[in-house]
């Protein structure tokens, strides 16, 4: 059997990966101890975040032609892939979470809603909330206004019998 027989089911494993993902970051994880790493893998798999390691030409061939190949340029040395089919920002924050316990995990960019986004733009969107936050915060605002309204109309009324 031939090498590329041998590692199309890889290359095939990665294209269905990141097949409708909403975001993949990239990251070098030279230099984590092997608790540290079983750590991240565990705080990925709890927010439904993949996070796996292939090798960079495997990952070159599957990105190929699709809106993860921007990130080509960056597949050098050791590479994790962490990607999110629910939540764009996930990835990217839950290693943000793990960046000051862990120096050595490194941000080396990735495709956020199919656009490309480097390093330091990765730091960025590693502080939005999740979807589910900002929804709550959104709600929260639009409560806000109608519940200091009501709050009022009950003392007016309590006001009212008060002087009856």
């Amino acid at each position: 059997m031939a090498k590329v027989e041998l590692k199309q089911p890889i290359v095939d494993e990665i294209s269905e990966l990141l097949n409708g993902a909403q975001a993949m970051v990239l990251v070098d994880y030279r230099g984590l101890t092997v608790e540290q790493d079983t750590k991240l893998r565990k705080a990925m798999r709890e927010s439904n975040v993949v996070y796996k390691v292939y090798k960079n030409t495997l990952i070159k061939r599957a990105i190929a032609g699709t809106e993860f190949e921007a990130v080509a340029g960056l597949l050098d040395g050791p590479t994790a892939i962490a990607v999110s089919k629910e939540d764009a920002t996930a990835p990217a924050r839950i290693i943000d979470g793990f960046l000051k316990d862990m120096p050595a995990l490194e941000f080396k960019g990735g495709v956020v809603a199919g656009e490309f986004y480097d390093e330091k733009m990765i730091q960025v969107i590693a502080k939005i909330p999740s979807r589910e936050v900002l929804l709550g915060r959104l709600l929260g605002s639009m409560q806000s206004p109608i519940a200091n309204f009501a709050r009022v109309l009950k003392q007016i009324a309590e006001k009212d019998e008060a002087q009856a």
